[in-house]
């Protein structure tokens, strides 16, 4: 099913290592030619034995922490319609590649509309295929870094790049320190944090002045972020310790 360049060598940065890619193709061989070329460049290949099985395991995938996730769906043609519907419609926005049956390019349009990020069509190049698993993932990469800049904990969602922080839904309004703190805090859930250390995180080596400042602005902080400051449920004192967050 490859074109002749299938002895091409390929650069080890062709894919990232440490990518977990499904793969569902039902020509047994073909299958086998792709898991163990992606497995050479370091990707870790869960084998789908029928489109029925892709549900499920994905769902296991995304129970797990996020370093088990899938980074991209291989499907074949005639499992892949469906599957993406299913996918989109349930907000799955993992990236899907489509091996079209041989002579099917008519048929791109309709997986591509369905919620497929790429087709390729039987025969390929295997230095094509995995140019096209490199981009899929690395743009993948580039949305998970997106959103990393934002911070969530129950209702308390902070905005790093923007510096803006919302609690239940309403945007609230922090100084500077306050909205370091929470960074800081909502970076490292329950973590517990001397007086001495949040000083040196948030107000620098160099700050001369009381602990005790760390006290009022955790307090204000609270006036922000809790419906009683007085029982706190986000930001708590860890008696003869610190403070800790969640």
């Amino acid at each position: 099913m490859f074109s002749p360049d299938l002895s091409e060598t390929i650069s080890r940065s062709a894919v990232r290592t440490n990518s977990k890619v499904l793969l569902l193709e039902t020509e047994e061989l073909f299958r086998d030619m792709l898991a163990l070329a992606l497995e050479e460049q370091g990707c870790e290949i869960v084998i789908a034995p029928d489109g029925r099985s892709v549900i499920p395991t994905l769902e296991n995938s995304f129970s797990l922490k996020s370093e088990k996730e899938f980074n991209l769906l291989i499907l074949d043609s005639i499992n892949g319609l469906d599957l993406c519907r299913m996918l989109r419609h349930q907000g799955n926005l993992i990236p899907i590649m489509i091996l079209g049956a041989r002579g099917s390019d008519n048929n791109c349009a309709f997986y591509l509309e369905a919620g497929a990020d790429d087709y390729v069509t039987k025969p390929f190049g295997m230095r094509e295929f995995m140019a096209r698993c490199q981009a899929m993932m690395r743009r993948q990469r580039l949305g998970q870094v997106s959103q990393t800049i934002m911070l969530q904990y129950k209702d308390i969602i902070l905005y790093s790049e923007e510096c803006r922080v919302t609690v239940r839904g309403q945007e609230v309004k922090l100084s500077p320190k306050q909205f370091r703190l929470l960074e800081l805090f909502m970076s490292y859930p329950r973590r517990v944090w001397s007086r001495e250390q949040l000083l040196e995180q948030v107000w620098g080596p160099d700050f001369i002045g009381d602990s005790k400042t760390v006290d009022v602005h955790i307090r204000w902080l609270r006036e922000k972020l809790e419906l009683n400051p007085s029982k706190p449920e986000y930001v708590i004192t860890v008696r003869g310790f610190g403070y800790r967050f969640g």
